[in-house]
Parts: C-alpha cells; structure tokens; sequence
C-alpha cells in the first residue's frame, strides 16, 4: 500500500479536541497495522480560531482545507462566542468551508446499533436494524439565497414593528442535478432505492426538484428505484415506519430538518457520523470534509464525558469515501459495534440496563481493542 493520505484535522471548540484525540489513535492503529500512510496536520476554527486570528477561520486554515484530500472537523460554537457579530461567530467558519471547497452533498447516516435500539424514543421492534442514508443538498437553497436580511417595512402601516425578514429559496437545475447523481450512485452500493423528498405541492422550487431528480433518474440511472415524497410526509413517514427508506435526497432546509428527525431514531447524537463531499479534485478523490453531528457540548467539556463514537465513524467514512478503503471503514464500524454489545457506555449511553462506564479516552481505548481483536 503505497498512497499517502493527506488529512487535516481542525478540532474545533468544547469537546471537540477531546473525541478528535481518539480519532487520532484509530489513524495511528490503521498506519502501525495496516500500512496505512496518512500526512496529518492540525489547525484552528471555530470558536478557536477567533481567539487566535480574530475571525472563526482563516485564509491560510481555508487554503490548507482545499489542498488537502480530507478535513476531519469538530464541533464548534460555545456561550462565549454569542455576543460577537453574526459575521464572526464560530458557526461562519465551518459555513465557509462547505461554500468555498463546494461541499454539495452531505451524507447523514442514520443507523441503529442492535445494542441501543432502546434507546430510541421509538419501539425496538421500530428501529432495530435500521440503517438510512439522507443525502442533503448542502451549499445552495434557502440558506445562501439572495436577497436574504432583515429590513425596515415603513411603507406598510399594518406591519406592527415595522420590520420584514426575508431569505429566499433559491435552486438551479445543475445544483439538483448533481445531488441526485451523488444520491443515486450512493444507492447502487445499497438497496438501489432512492426516496426524493420536496414541496412540490406549494413551492416552485419544490416543481424544479421533483422534475430534475426525475430527469437524472430517467436519463443517468433508470436501474435505481426512485419514488418522491412530501418533505412533511416524509417527516411522518420517518418516525411512522423509517425501514421503508433507504437513500433520502433532499434539500438543504428539508435535509438540516429530516437528518436531525432521523438522528434521534437512533437513540443519541453521540453516535452520528457526517460526510460532506464535494467535486473530484486531480487525483479522483473527492473534496470531503467529515464531521460528527453532535455540538460542542461546552458543559461537558473537559470532563472526559464526551461519546467519541460518533467522530471515530465519521473517521470510518473518511476512509470508505476519500481514500476507497471500505473494508478498513467496515472493520472500524464493527469493532465499534463489538464494543458496544460488550456494554461498554460513556454517560450519554447509560441507561436502565447498566453497562460498564468509561471515559472518552477510555472508550477509544476500549475500539482500538476490539480493533486489535479483530486482527
């Protein structure tokens, strides 16, 4: 194995160091035994990188993103960093790295352990075994379009307070055309299902995704099963019967709202991995960037409370998408469920049942030994 990958780790704010630390002791089992070669650099965003730089990231942090061939992130944002301008919150920084490296389609797992299927707020017999893919349009849509603020509505005597906000949904056919393409390719490595999820019945922009993904469907992809479906419904649909679903395309709106909806089926955020994958660079590989979904949990931090599970499978993602090691990606999302059926819990997993607690550290410890088992 010859392939070196380069890989840039931004930890982030809260706990965001804490469970990028484990993440860094599964890079170093793969390199000591499996030959992996990863080239990892550090640097700053977030919360963290205002204090350092003034700004939640900077131009030589954004550089170093776009040449390299992944970026691990952690979560970012904390109380102490609300009173600063909107222009400079810690969220900004993570917003700019998913516009300017183009990261269009977020890839929103939803899969529950056999182990925590009670810890659903669902029935097990619900949500064992279950295992949704939401592909999420992620750098266009109603959070970037224009015009977009909040402005003075003088000229309305009606309009108590005389204020009107505004943000516009705004899609073109080429940026629904290539997130359906990510959806339907990802659903060949699946079941071959795709569930496309819109408002087609009050929005124009809902008219235009429908008949685009269709397109893709009938023109690209005619072997894949394709069906559409309110985004409200699908909502229901979600918590009513979610093995129905397999792939789930939708937009940024739907998809930051579906994606959360489908989390909690599983039982904790501590658990879900992300992936946000952009266009092939030179080298074939995919401009990605690889997050938990969890927040920075800042009253937890430092602590050694955090559940790192859901950073280390993002790390498995990176390995299955960027650098086509998808056995590597399998044999870490096992060790991962091992450890879990063993009953090992950080706080966040303790339930009625018991099962033995650990730290954050520790529960690294406890995957690098199951991936040592394996072996």
């Amino acid at each position: 194995m010859s392939d070196q990958y380069s890989l840039l780790i931004l930890p982030g704010d809260g706990i965001g160091p804490e469970v990028m630390a484990e993440v860094v002791k599964v890079i170093g089992w793969f390199e000591t035994h499996r030959g992996m070669k990863f080239d990892v650099s550090h640097d700053l965003v977030g919360g963290a990188a205002y204090d350092a730089h003034g700004a939640p990231l900077s131009d030589a942090t954004m550089a170093r993103a776009q040449s390299v061939d992944a970026v691990m992130l952690g979560a970012v944002g904390g109380p102490k960093y609300d009173v600063l301008d909107f222009s400079v919150k810690p969220e900004r920084g993570l917003l700019r790295l998913r516009k300017e490296m183009d990261l269009f389609a977020n890839l929103r797992p939803a899969q529950c352990f056999d182990a925590l299927a009670d810890f659903s707020s669902l029935k097990r017999e619900v949500v064992a075994g279950l295992d949704i893919l939401i592909v999420r349009e992620l750098t266009s849509g109603v959070y970037f379009g224009e015009p977009r603020g909040i402005h003075s509505d003088d000229n309305n005597p009606e309009n108590e307070g005389g204020r009107v906000g505004i943000n516009t949904q705004r899609y073109t056919s080429g940026e629904i055309r290539r997130v359906a393409r990510s959806a339907f390719e990802l659903a060949r490595r699946r079941t071959n299902k795709v569930c496309s999820m819109e408002k087609a019945n009050v929005m124009e922009s809902g008219i235009l995704w429908r008949e685009e993904v269709q397109w893709v469907h009938d023109n690209e992809y005619p072997d894949v099963e394709l069906t559409h479906m309110y985004a409200d419904n699908g909502a229901m649909q979600l918590v009513r019967r979610p093995q129905q679903f397999d792939v789930i395309v939708t937009d940024n709106l739907f998809g930051d709202i579906l994606s959360d909806a489908a989390a909690m089926l599983t039982g904790s955020l501590g658990m879900l991995p992300s992936a946000s994958l952009g266009a092939k660079m030179a080298n074939g590989r995919p401009k990605a960037m690889y997050e938990p979904v969890h927040g920075s949990a800042p009253d937890i931090a430092g602590q050694g409370k955090a559940n790192p599970i859901a950073c280390i499978l993002s790390f498995a993602m990176a390995l299955r998408y960027s650098f086509d090691e998808g056995d590597a990606a399998a044999e870490l999302e096992r060790a991962v469920e091992h450890v879990l059926a063993d009953g090992i819990r950080t706080a966040d997993l303790m339930g009625p049942e018991g099962g033995t607690p650990v730290t954050t550290a520790q529960m690294g410890d406890y995957i690098i030994k199951a991936l040592s088992q394996e072996s």
